[in-house]
């Protein structure tokens, strides 16, 4: 009877501690006496971040309930600008934009959400979130006061709140913290900027109670309002990170709440680095402390997911320029594809330790497959496949032509003998050039290059430039200025080179062009099938390729380049079919003859360099 009396006791405290799956508005969040109240009773923020569209829309409720089987009891998701509004006004909830039916989910398993609207969220993501479109008025001034980038992002900030604002917890739902902007002081300090993002807040129908700014400890004074409060967001650089990051914010806000908005406990890759490894020891160490004082957390990333297509961010300081991987493994606590690790365990460990509340079992999580090695069969070479050009007398940026992501190819003819350097002002983000057809050359940004030595000797000579974008850069001012493709001039030899045909290369649907059974070398699109007996997760071995792209049934699915150190990518079992599967490849060092295979483990720590090709 004792042990019937404690399970019913401990049952009872569990369904009071879970959101409320009432739709009438009779629960309340906010901030009172320093602390975090629910329904007038403290309140203690355990959270995890993941992001809905980097997750499949089919496992958004496996990776939910994992993270209640770690102990969360709240998850954190930004809300991502450029998949919800791809062209000005037009707006895209459906699939895996979802964002309101992933809230859903969350309350459904019993977790709270924490949502962060942005407009800006950095994430790691292209552009920090914003779309592309943005830029094509070249006098904007992104995420300012400038009238021309806040009437659309005020605008986005009500469409997103017709869709979650009523999934509030005052509403029945189950959001009880809304962020305003995101880490603004690591960007500036212009306050009157932040006061209008918090109006845009309001206006599009969130709760005074429940907003907060967050930046990193030392950033909080300029990032913050003085009627909001504060989160604090670090990593645990050492095993006592947590109590010099609390101790520098209680003296700027020493009245609490005391909340640790982003833990970081993993991080991300460049192209051309090796795959983060960190401490999971002294990230426990940290989350323990924290714990034990009683302290709100959310660690970034509890699951980190896919950039899945061209959705991957880069850094850069003005000079250097470092894109991401497209995996966003982030050495998490679940892995990319979802899958339980041991640093998973050990914060399941020291939170049931801290909080006394023993979580439920871990859901199961079925094994991935091997798909047999399969050739690429068809191709079709880029220069056969080109669209018709737009004549320019001056390279123009992919945004100039409503180009968000892809390619771009700049075409013009040399007339005469010319030895001397070609310089690309300024190129985005990484070109190959080509004298008639034949490859003479790469630039890239990566590496810091802008220019290359030419020597055209005919007196009629093509010049082709093929440009990428790797990834707009997600954080610090450089993001105002990222055009994409050649973004000012070109010059051979000193003089401007002049009269381009300009061919857009956004690469929206390469499954309809028209493939052969023939050899294939340089910019190339292939073609191939494969057939699997199940659908289950698998890793697509990209080690036999150079550099470029892949679909998978008419999906985006992410970046490859053999400079590493992701030489696999992630295929979620649900976006294959039972039986014939089409995968196709654009590479722009295509050879022929390469395969590819499904692996049953990632490869995200291959050999790298930081040469280009």
């Amino acid at each position: 009877m004792r042990r019937f009396t404690t399970a019913c006791l401990l049952a009872a405290a569990l369904l009071a501690a879970a959101p409320s799956f009432g739709q009438q508005p009779q629960h309340s969040f906010k901030v009172e006496g320093g602390q975090f109240l629910l329904d007038g009773k403290p309140f203690r923020v355990i959270s995890g971040e993941m992001h809905y569209p980097r997750i499949p829309r089919a496992y958004w409720r496996d990776r939910l309930r994992k993270a209640k089987a770690m102990g969360l009891n709240t998850i954190t998701t930004y809300a991502f600008w450029n998949e919800h509004e791809p062209k000005p006004g037009v707006y895209d909830f459906s699939g895996n934009n979802d964002i309101a039916e992933f809230i859903r989910e969350a309350q459904q398993e019993g977790l709270y959400v924490i949502l962060r609207p942005g407009p800006y969220v950095c994430a790691e993501w292209e552009f920090g979130g914003y779309p592309s479109w943005l830029l094509k008025d070249h006098a904007t001034v992104v995420r300012s006061s400038d009238p021309k980038f806040m009437e659309p992002s005020n605008r986005w900030i009500k469409r997103l709140g017709q869709e979650v604002a009523p999934l509030q917890i005052g509403n029945g739902g189950p959001i009880i913290l809304v962020q305003v902007e995101n880490e603004y002081g690591s960007f500036g300090k212009d306050h009157a900027y932040m006061e209008q993002n918090h109006q845009a807040i309001l206006d599009a129908g969130f709760t005074k109670s429940q907003l907060y700014t967050a930046d990193g400890p030392e950033q909080t004074p300029d990032g913050s309002l003085p009627e909001l409060p504060v989160g604090i967001n670090f990593g645990p650089d050492d095993a006592d990170s947590a109590q010099k990051a609390f101790a520098t914010l209680k003296k700027f806000r020493p009245e609490g709440p005391f909340f640790n908005s982003e833990y970081w406990a993993g991080w991300f890759d460049h192209w051309g680095d090796k795959h983060a490894h960190t401490d999971t020891a002294k990230q426990v160490a940290n989350l323990d402390w924290m714990l034990k004082q009683g302290y709100s957390v959310s660690v970034y990333m509890f699951h980190g997911g896919t950039s899945f297509g061209w959705m991957n961010g880069a850094n850069s300081d003005g000079k250097n320029y470092q894109p991401d991987v497209t995996s966003y493994d982030y050495d998490s606590a679940l892995d990319e594809s979802g899958r339980p690790t041991p640093k998973y365990y050990a914060f399941r460990d020291v939170i049931a330790k801290d909080t006394g509340v023993t979580p439920p079992p871990v859901p199961q999580t079925a094994d991935p497959i091997a798909v047999s090695a399969f050739p690429l069969v068809e191709s079709v070479s880029l220069w056969g496949t080109l669209p018709k050009p737009v004549e320019s007398a001056q390279p123009l940026s992919m945004e100039d032509l409503d180009q968000s992501y892809g390619y771009i190819l700049y075409r013009t003819q040399l007339a005469g003998a010319v030895s001397g350097e070609l310089k690309l002002d300024a190129v985005h983000d990484y070109a190959q050039v080509y004298l008639d057809g034949k490859l003479v050359g790469t630039i890239d940004r990566r590496l810091g290059q802008s220019t290359l030595p030419l020597q055209v000797a005919g007196a009629k000579t093509q010049l082709d430039i093929l440009v990428e974008n790797s990834g707009r850069v997600n954080y610090t001012t450089v993001l105002r200025g990222e055009r994409k493709g050649i973004t000012k001039e070109v010059t051979l030899a000193g003089k401007p080179v002049t009269g381009w045909q300009i061919y857009s290369l956004p690469m929206l649907d390469p499954a309809k062009l028209p493939y052969r059974k023939t050899a294939c070398t340089g910019p190339c699109f292939s073609r191939a099938t494969f057939k699997v007996a199940a659908p289950a997760d698998t890793f697509l071995d990209t080690s036999a390729l150079g550099k470029g792209e892949v679909w998978l049934n008419g999906r985006p699915l992410g970046r490859f380049w053999d400079v590493g150190p992701q030489k696999a990518l992630y295929v979620p079992g649900p976006w294959l079919k039972q039986g014939k599967n089409e995968v196709v490849v654009f590479d722009v060092a295509a050879k022929p003859g390469a395969t590819l295979r499904g692996l049953t483990q990632p490869d995200l720590d291959g050999k790298t360099t930081a040469t280009s090709r």
